[in-house]
């Protein structure tokens, strides 16, 4: 069911919003629409600009929050506005001091790992290095030489060199050290180092005694630096953790400050002589709007103007459907396909019915049911799956076939059959001769839903006053009055009983027919438009020939589309035949029932959603395409309804 709606215009002193948004609209759910698009017809009428003066706090409580343990997510604690400003501010005062104290530790940690990982390679070199980097007449480079070529250094030009390698470390593609040589002759050795792809390093002169005393002492520093930033995440997780309560009402009450200031966006203001008032425009539902308009009625600065015809609004209402909670989780599917617009009518109901019904009677199983059952329950309880508590609905109608088709996890022999044996069942047709006995039903229910969504599409053009909807086209009167009399000669001729008179069938087949085929210029001459028919007649008419042949052949698929009801049926008691088989149960032997089990849970997976999703699209092609056009917009509540 849709809920009906009210189109409330609210308006009072400017200086008065805050008030009246804490104070009655935070209480009711309301869609706000922007008052300046609403109200083009008033004068004057301006935007109200104001900046959210709680937008950064609450962005700092959005973050303090997101530090709180993971359980903590709710409190009844609560704050004034004022005291969770204070409690934010100060707590990012106090932040900021441990995380600049933090940051300090972080830049001085880095300074060390940089100077640990220079001198890490160099720890084979027992000297001292301040005093190396103190040489003068001495000239010494740090790096590091491929492997291959340090090999190639020792064996070719080493010896002439006037300079000494000193190897302090190896992995397996290069090899660290350091090489003496004097001043005269720096050059022609650095361009021999060179040719070996010496690459150099520079150390700076930060280090004491050895390089090892030195990576010790390095080692030790960014021990004692990284247990300084420790203790500041404690801190900061010791401020967070003994205000998580606080921190978690700030948050609520800047939340909701934050969203009520935001109704500024959406409303618009006027001058008077005296005072500028705010305007806001929005829908309520009728028993909401109702109880809003008792609760404000002693209240001065507050004034409220309620539209009772709806069609004099630019916008269509908002849809907000209300349907019984065992229907609810088929919102998903009316939601899925579109909204229902507030004049049409919500499917929820009918697709809830239909689609379990369908479910039921291709994939009817007790055992396979009822596990459906229990497993969709407890899966929409504990996980709240909205598709789960919807095959949980189905898996009823499909225990309740299995039991008319007396299947029992594919044993057939266990509990009898209330109605048929899907594979076994045939009926004897004139003409068609024998035909399985669901596929016959299947269709012949088929004819039944396509009758009954007519007269749905019937009822939606009569509310939104569609001329051609209700008399003309293929889902109008014309097309239940031909389809449904072509059904009733279908079902008169199959069961052997005299057809009617020809006269009758011409009036019933042929007069529709031209209506559907004349259904733009019938519909033109209702309505007082000229021309009838626009463009060329002839034209017109093969164009409208056409169509209609294109009508009598969507009338054939969607009426044969049913079959798939009862092919499903058949298979899956032949799939469980298989599993059986299989198992050797059919073979009046002790059955393996690992192969059973196994064989069941796969039947019920693959199959359920084979036929899960054949369901729908008989729901979305042959029924709803029908009468149904899903046009609404969601109803959104502006605010969080305390």
């Amino acid at each position: 069911m849709i809920e009906k709606m009210k189109f409330l215009s609210i308006t009072g002193p400017k200086s008065d919003i805050d008030r009246v948004v804490n104070e009655y609209l935070s209480k009711y759910e309301i869609h706000l629409e922007n008052a300046l698009a609403e109200l083009k017809s008033v004068q004057d009428l301006t935007p109200y600009i104001q900046i959210n003066p709680y937008k950064e706090d609450l962005k700092l409580t959005e973050n303090f929050k997101k530090l709180l343990p993971e359980d903590t997510n709710a409190t009844d604690k609560k704050l004034s506005i004022e005291d969770s400003v204070n409690l934010v501010r100060d707590l990012d005062k106090n932040l900021n001091a441990i995380n600049q104290e933090r940051a300090e530790y972080e830049a001085q940690r880095s300074r060390y790992q940089e100077l640990y990982e220079k001198i890490e390679p160099f720890m084979g070199l027992e000297y001292d290095i301040s005093t190396i980097l103190q040489f003068k007449h001495l000239k010494f480079r740090f790096g590091k030489i491929p492997k291959e070529y340090y090999n190639k250094l020792k064996s070719y030009i080493y010896n002439d060199m006037e300079s000494v390698f000193y190897r302090c470390h190896s992995d397996d593609q290069y090899v660290w050290g350091i090489y003496f040589c004097v001043r005269e002759h720096v050059s022609r050795v650095d361009a021999a180092f060179a040719s070996m792809h010496f690459e150099r390093l520079f150390l700076p002169d930060a280090y004491e005694g050895t390089p090892m005393e030195a990576h010790t002492k390095l080692a030790d520093e960014l021990k004692g630096t990284n247990q300084k930033i420790a203790a500041c995440d404690k801190k900061i997780q010791d401020q967070i953790s003994d205000r998580s309560e606080d921190i978690l009402a700030a948050y609520n009450r800047l939340s909701a400050q934050s969203e009520n200031f935001d109704v500024r966006k959406l409303a618009a203001c006027t001058n008077s002589k005296h005072e500028t008032f705010y305007i806001l425009c929005g829908w309520m539902t009728e028993k909401e709007s109702s109880a809003f308009q008792k609760e404000i009625a002693d209240d001065p600065n507050l004034f409220c103007f309620l539209e009772d015809d709806n069609s004099t609004l630019l916008v269509q209402p908002p849809t907000k459907l209300k349907n019984p909670k065992i229907f609810k989780p088929f919102e998903m599917f009316v939601k899925m396909y579109g909204l229902p617009g507030y004049n049409e009518m919500d499917p929820t109901i009918f697709v809830a019915l239909t689609y379990s019904f369908i479910f039921g009677c291709m994939f009817g199983d007790v055992g396979q049911g009822l596990c459906l059952v229990v497993g969709g329950a407890l899966l929409y309880k504990f996980k709240n799956i909205t598709l789960a508590a919807i095959m949980s609905l189905a898996g009823i109608f499909s225990t309740i076939f299995g039991v008319f088709y007396g299947s029992f996890f594919g044993f057939e022999n266990v509990i009898p059959a209330l109605w048929l044996k899907p594979k076994t069942a045939m009926t004897t047709l004139p003409f068609i001769g024998t035909m399985n006995t669901v596929f016959v039903v299947a269709i012949a229910f088929g004819m039944f839903l396509i009758l009954f969504t007519m007269i749905l599409h019937i009822i939606n053009a009569v509310r939104t006053h569609d001329v051609e909807g209700t008399y003309f086209d293929q889902n109008s009167i014309s097309g239940l009055v031909f389809y449904g009399a072509l059904t009733t000669v279908v079902f008169l001729y199959m069961s052997g009983h005299t057809l009617p008179a020809t006269a009758i069938l011409v009036v019933m087949f042929v007069i529709p027919l031209i209506l559907i085929m004349l259904k733009e210029p019938l519909t033109r001459l209702v309505k007082g438009r000229n021309p009838a028919i626009e463009g060329g007649k002839g034209m017109y008419f093969m164009q409208s020939f056409f169509e209609l042949f294109e009508v009598l052949l969507s009338y054939l698929s969607n009426t044969l589309s049913f079959v798939r009801m009862g092919a499903f049926a058949v298979s899956h008691a032949a799939m469980m035949e298989v599993v059986l088989m299989l198992a050797g149960a059919e073979s009046g032997g002790s059955p393996n029932w690992i192969v059973i089990v196994f064989g069941n849970v796969f039947v019920c997976a693959m199959e359920g959603l084979i036929v899960g999703i054949q369901v729908l699209r008989l729901e979305y092609y042959e029924m709803f395409s029908r009468f149904y056009t899903g046009n609404g917009r969601e109803f959104k509540p502006f605010l969080k309804k305390n």
